[in-house]
């Protein structure tokens, strides 16, 4: 029982649906409830090898009869290779590459026309759950029809240990690269440990091996970079590196075929030098919710035919927040006067998704009080600038001015009930 499992092609599709279906807005929220590592779900989603347990653990959690999707690694008899199904590219998303998909103009067309230019910088923010992947996903998409390479790292595959030292990260940063590009590693090549330093191997490998050996323009999505803001050498390094490699797109024609894409929750809190942050270059793109014009055409999608008076009662409750929505037309089986009613509640279609905020709360005391201060007050409120950005990046919170205030009903009223009870 120690061979390793993977999910048959067949239903690959089948599990990664079951994700959203079991109420886990993102696999990050799944892996931290099963204490798994994120790349060992990834692994499970896109059918490659899992250890036995931890294959059995994610389909029970999911909802899946393991014995039933499930091939051994090494079975010589397993559909896999048979169906020669095309394989995902390492740290890509593509389980939200799905044609349910609601434009917000002129987003798209704004960014493919930016990552379609020499030394492209795209930089992406929105609070989580906003479609900040979807839309990379799409991006990507789109420009690997047009010959372009894509490459796509999730800055929280990481470890703690990654995270800590500079020289660390940046090998991390290079070999993962490196897989999502299909590329052999070959870091021992290019990296001197005596007389160098990590930027400068990690700019050698980029310049002389990865997109010379690439065959094409290389777009790289780097998603969730606020994953590093906490750890301030890696963080300082790392940005400042991405802004040099910009710079140097401007004059070197080797990196000109190089187009960035960073992706992230909430303002970089970290000091940075103003000639050395990606921050304040490129393209900026802020996802805004959707508007009811959008929802209704979501509910198309999912083949809900509800009319101007539903979306605006829905919207009363979720405001256009993408994930939230989705969610409703996903699980509208019963009326919709019941689902508004329990939603707030554990008994309602969001209950997953809201305990998982709120065991992030509450083991940030100082967040709890601000998010009762926020829920409790009548006019928008203003909080200090930390708590902002950390509320505001779990989209608990939208901005007005220098003031902050509920981002939609259901937050509201959901904790302010929980929030009551410490």
């Amino acid at each position: 029982m120690s061979r390793s499992l993977k999910v048959r092609p067949e239903y690959i599709s089948q599990v990664k649906l079951a994700v959203k279906r079991n109420g886990y807005a993102r696999q990050k929220d799944l892996a931290e409830e099963l204490f798994i590592s994120l790349s060992t779900l990834n692994n499970y989603l896109n059918g490659r090898p899992v250890d036995h347990l931890n294959f059995t653990e994610i389909s029970d959690k999911l909802g899946q009869d393991w014995k039933e999707i499930s091939t051994f690694e090494d079975n010589p008899t397993s559909t896999i290779g048979k169906e020669n199904p095309e394989e995902p590219i390492p740290g890509c998303p593509e389980e939200n590459a799905s044609s349910m998909y609601v434009e917000r103009p002129p987003i798209e067309q704004t960014c493919l026309e930016a990552l379609l230019r020499p030394h492209a910088l795209v930089r992406v923010k929105a609070p989580r759950l906003m479609g900040k992947t979807s839309l990379m996903v799409r991006m990507l998409a789109q420009l690997a029809q047009k010959g372009y390479k894509r490459a796509c790292l999730n800055l929280h595959l990481a470890t703690e240990t990654d995270l800590t030292a500079v020289n660390r990260f940046f090998k991390w940063f290079c070999i993962s690269v490196g897989q999502s590009l299909g590329m052999p590693n070959r870091l021992a090549d290019y990296w001197d440990e005596d007389f160098s330093t990590s930027k400068v191997d990690t700019t050698e490998y980029f310049e002389k091996y990865l997109l010379p050996n690439a065959g094409a323009p290389v777009v790289l999505c780097l998603d969730e970079v606020d994953r590093v803001f906490p750890y301030r050498e890696v963080a300082s390094e790392f940005l400042g590196l991405l802004r040099a490699w910009h710079e140097r797109g401007k004059v070197e024609k080797i990196w000109q075929g190089l187009r960035l894409v960073v992706v992230h929750s909430t303002e970089v809190y970290i000091p940075l030098n103003i000639n050395e942050s990606p921050f304040n270059v490129g393209l900026p793109i802020e996802l805004p919710e959707f508007t009811p014009e959008q929802v209704q055409e979501l509910a198309r999608q999912h083949g809900k035919e509800w009319n101007p008076p539903c979306i605006e009662q829905l919207m009363e409750m979720v405001g256009g927040h993408p994930y939230l929505v989705e969610q409703a037309f996903i699980n509208s089986n019963d009326s919709l006067e019941s689902l508004l009613q329990d939603a707030p509640t554990d008994a309602g279609i969001y209950a997953n998704h809201l305990r998982h905020l709120w065991r992030i709360l509450r083991q940030h005391s100082d967040l709890t009080a601000a998010l009762l201060k926020v829920v409790e007050a009548e006019n928008p409120v203003r909080l200090e600038l930390m708590q902002t950005y950390k509320l505001h990046s779990m989209g608990l919170i939208k901005k007005q001015g220098n003031e902050v205030m509920p981002s939609c009903r259901l937050y509201q009223q959901y904790f302010r009930e929980r929030l009551g009870e410490l």
